[in-house]
């Protein structure tokens, strides 16, 4: 999924949780790390701006009070 300089980053919640976004680099680096506050049953999506970044891989991991989904993302410019 390239893109530049921003992706929406899409999710499905079966039950209603605190949802935070974390973004690392290739190397693991934490990136930024942002609440996402208190989400309901069902699907959201989240616009996520990296023009402050170097072109590559990062990974991106969606937490929440029951579980954790990591997905690769790819930036370029």
């Amino acid at each position: 999924n390239p893109f530049n300089p921003t992706t929406t980053i899409s999710f499905t919640l079966p039950r209603s949780s605190d949802v935070r976004l974390e973004v690392f680099d290739i190397l693991g680096r934490s990136v930024e790390s942002r609440d996402l506050g208190y989400r309901s049953v069902g699907d959201h999506a989240v616009e996520y701006d990296a023009s402050a970044l170097s072109c590559g891989v990062y990974f991106y991991r969606l937490v929440t009070d029951y579980a954790q989904q990591s997905r690769k993302m790819l930036l370029v410019k």
